[in-house]
């Protein structure tokens, strides 16, 4: 997780001026859909802290979680990626980890790479 940690304010209300734009059909604001998804990747690290899943959203944000095996260098043998809309749905309880992952909107690799159990993060 980048040092700069999100205030809980900026961190809610990029969340809602995501929710403002989709709920126009508008695509949101590219700094607030940033914001958005750091701050979820940040409580998600809160949550669930550890070095044994990277869970990455490109381009804005990976972060390590879920205590277990530490992983130092090259590709983590488990990994979760998705697209920010997605890890904004299935973090905020929106869309079910399994609906997402059923349509292939969710990329996990590993046999720790399932967040069900600490998704959603109610931000």
């Amino acid at each position: 997780m980048p040092s700069r940690r999100i205030d809980i304010i900026d961190g809610r209300a990029a969340l809602a001026a995501v929710r403002d734009a989709d709920s126009a059909g508008n695509p949101p604001a590219r700094t607030d859909l940033a914001t958005a998804v750091r701050y979820l990747l940040q409580l998600l690290d809160e949550k669930a802290p550890g070095n044994s899943v990277e869970v990455r959203v490109p381009p804005f944000g990976a972060v390590q979680v879920i205590q277990g095996p530490r992983h130092t260098r090259g590709t983590p043998p488990n990994v979760v990626e998705m697209d920010a809309a997605t890890w904004i749905a299935v973090a905020t309880g929106a869309q079910h980890w399994a609906d997402a992952a059923a349509a292939g909107r969710i990329h996990a690799s590993g046999t720790r790479a399932d967040l069900v159990d600490v998704l959603p993060l109610r931000p």
